[in-house]
């Protein structure tokens, strides 16, 4: 039997011993190696080049998106299945635009698990437990690309549907300064970083600055240990 190889990447130890622990009972899926950053992850896949690759979307440095952009940049022949803490749609298109065979939430029963990782293996898209060939994927991004995507978000980066000032202000909202703390830090006038952190509030659909910080950091746009 030609087993699917897979690596993990994911920065959480014990999660990545519990995924390597469920799926070794599966005989048709070996996994041969783990990192726990991006960077790693991008090594040992040119190393081993195996067939899936199973990477989270909130690592450290390079993040999930960027590791299966550098993937499809390098034509390496691994399939990219991301997993997230905290599913998101407008990510989830961004995934599948740039490269991803599969985006799954870490809830994801260990069965469904494996069926994501099968299906990439045989050259397939899944989504929401759904099965795709790449028309069927072609066509429903398509049909979910219009409405849900900003023109100034980079495919390669976490879905932000936010200025490049406005993740520098959110950035030090994150951190708990003042307005006056980031006018001054920023050099900019206080009531420029009011109508920042008003269009935050808006773009984000939350109430106040500490819903906006919660909302950066459960969608990976800012790691707690980064501060």
């Amino acid at each position: 039997m030609n087993k699917i190889t897979l690596i993990i990447i994911d920065d959480h130890p014990l999660f990545r011993q519990g995924v390597a622990n469920a799926l070794s009972l599966e005989d048709d899926i070996l996994v041969i190696g783990e990192a726990s950053t991006g960077e790693q992850g991008i090594e040992l896949i040119r190393k081993y080049l195996p067939k899936v690759a199973l990477v989270d979307v909130n690592l450290p440095g390079m993040n999930g998106l960027q590791v299966t952009r550098q993937v499809m940049a390098e034509k390496l022949s691994t399939c990219i299945v991301l997993m997230t803490a905290y599913d998101d749609a407008g990510q989830m298109i961004h995934a599948m635009r740039v490269g991803a065979s599969a985006y799954c939430s870490k809830e994801i029963q260990p069965e469904t698990l494996v069926y994501a990782i099968r299906t990439a293996a045989a050259g397939k898209y899944v989504l929401d437990g759904r099965e795709f060939d790449a028309d069927g994927l072609k066509n429903w991004l398509e049909t979910q690309v219009e409405g849900a995507l900003r023109e100034y978000s980079d495919p390669g980066e976490p879905y932000m549907p936010l200025s490049d000032r406005e993740m520098e202000v959110l950035t030090y909202v994150t951190r708990g300064l003042s307005n006056k703390e980031i006018a001054s830090l920023l050099g900019i006038s206080h009531q420029t970083v009011k109508n920042h952190v008003t269009s935050i509030l808006r773009k984000l659909g939350v109430d106040d600055r500490t819903q906006a910080a919660l909302y950066a950091l459960r969608h990976g746009w800012l790691r707690l240990q980064d501060h």
